[in-house]
Formats: C-alpha cells, structure tokens, sequence
C-alpha cells in the first residue's frame, strides 16, 4: 500500500516543476521523465456495452530516475532512461491482453517500467474520457522497493504440451489412462471440442458465446471425471500451473474475449493452435479432432498417447 509519503508525492507528481519543489523534501531529489496527455483508442471495461468498442483513454507517467550524471555531460542517449520506455510500456500493456479494470492496467504500466534498470519511482494516471459529461480516471504510485515480486522476472514457464480432445473422445476407451500420462510427463493443458452442436442463435456475437461455453461444459466434463484434471480460464492461472509441473484444462471464454488480435471464432482446432502459440509449446497433439498440419501430432484415440 502506499505510505503517506507515496501519497504526498502523488498529489504533486504531475504538477509543475516549482509546485513539486515546494511540496517534497530536497533530502534525496531526482530528475523525472514525463509521458503527458498520451490519448490512445482502447477497448477496457468491466460493463457488457465497453465490449466491442473503443473509448479514448489519456496516459500520464512521470518516472523518477537514477541519474548517471556522466551519460548526462557526454550527451550519451544509450546511459539515460528514454521517453520510449513510458510509450512502449503502454503499447506493450495495451497489447497484451483486454482488461477490466484501469488499476489493472496502472499496475502493469508501473510494474514495465520499473523493471527498467534506472526507474525508481513511477506514478501512472489513466483517465477515461468518453464516459460521460466527466472524466473518470485512477492514479497509483510505485517504486522499486516495494514493487516485490511484480516488478521480479521469474523468466519463462515451462513449454507445455497442449492436447485436443475431439468431439466423442470423452466416452473413448483409454481416457484415464491418458490423463495419468499426461500429469506425469511434465506440464499440459488439455481443450476438449464439445459433443454435437451447439444452440444457434443467429447473431454473430452472440453465437460465439455459446460456443465458447459448449467448449467450458466439455471442460467441466472432463474435470468431473478426474480430481487432477483443474480447469483453468485465466493466463495468469495456466501460467503458475505451468511452473509447478500441472495438468490443466482450459476454460477458453476469458483469454479468447479479452485477447487483442486472438481468434474470432470457436472452431476447437484454432483455439488449441493460437493457445499453443502463447505458451510456445513443446508439442500439439490432435486426438480424434481431425487432420493436423506440420509439427502435430495426430491420433485416433486417447489410447495411442
């Protein structure tokens, strides 16, 4: 949480330079870098009509820095902290994924640039502004010694083995016995293709909900008939399970709906492959769900794993 200090500085952060001076303490002064009035078009939103559209959002990040005086005097661009580290952190948090929440995004704003050798403090304000006759926004302030395992690199998960499981396959001789190869032989995730059709509603959007979901049920299905097999639907989650060695099953509907640039619709066979491609996995294997295309592997039953 942020102490009173944090939040002293906060209410002058983005202020001029004298205000600034004559609010905080010149015991231990740095030099800032500022991203102002950054206006980009996002999709955010936790309310069912800020889906499927954008609004406009103002970016303002102001970094504290530790200055490397000798880069400063020899005007030498590659020893100071450039203004592009604030609009990449943006773009690269933009891009990422959809979020709800602007704290969300605050806090993976704060946390890119931190991880950045010369930031010690950042403050993040983010504003709305297409919400009404106002502006609705957040402000959050985070420095380098309290940031903790946010701002830490872990490095990459495992690469797991991602595995379909085709319409029929639920009910396919040898099931079980699949499912304990896979949770012994390092970390999985498992897609399972609905049985059938799934209700049609005439309506685009709409329809790809209720395809999504016939794809969770498949996966509650699954997890009903094996206690080690956890459905998981966020990235963050499917992340931990990869580092601890788990056997998950995905629930698509959250990564798919708030992906940036992800599939469009719920054919199984391209949710596995554009799932496959963010975790890099090791392996893709098809069972009973169809032809493969170069580097998968394709089998007729979950006996033959």
């Amino acid at each position: 949480m942020p102490t009173d200090a944090d939040r002293a500085a906060l209410s002058v952060a983005f202020a001029a330079p004298l205000d600034r001076a004559r609010a905080e303490p010149a015991a231990d002064p740095r030099d800032r870098i500022a991203l102002r009035e950054h206006v980009r078009d996002v999709e955010i939103g936790a309310f069912q009509q800020e889906r499927g559209v954008t609004q406009r959002v103002r970016f303002d990040i102001v970094c504290e820095v530790m200055l490397d005086a000798e880069a400063v005097a020899g005007d030498d661009v590659d020893g100071i902290l450039s203004y592009d580290t604030l609009i990449d952190a943006v773009s690269a948090e933009l891009a990422a994924e959809r979020v709800n929440l602007l704290e969300t995004l605050a806090e993976r704003i704060a946390a890119r640039v931190l991880a950045q050798p010369r930031a010690a403090r950042v403050f993040v304000r983010i504003d709305k502004l297409d919400r009404g006759p106002h502006v609705l926004g957040v402000e959050i302030v985070r420095s380098r010694a309290r940031l903790g395992p946010v701002a830490s690199a872990e490095g990459a998960a495992p690469r797991p083995r991602v595995v379909l499981l085709g319409p029929g396959m639920l009910d396919a001789p040898g099931l079980e016995a699949m499912i304990g190869r896979l949770a012994k032989d390092g970390p999985a995730i498992v897609v399972v293709a609905p049985d059938g059709t799934a209700p049609q509603a005439g309506h685009k959007l709409a329809q790809r909900r209720i395809d999504l979901l016939a794809l969770e049920q498949a996966a509650w299905r699954l997890a009903a008939r094996d206690p080690r097999c956890v459905v998981i639907a966020s990235r963050t989650e499917l992340d931990w399970a990869l580092r601890q060695g788990n056997l998950s099953v995905w629930a698509p509907s959250r990564m798919v709906l708030d992906a940036t640039g992800g599939p469009e619709g719920a054919d199984p066979r391209a949710l596995t492959r554009w799932l496959a491609s963010e975790f890099d996995a090791r392996e893709v294997v098809l069972i009973g769900a169809g032809e493969g295309t170069d580097g998968e592997r394709v089998l007729a039953s979950p006996a033959e794993l």
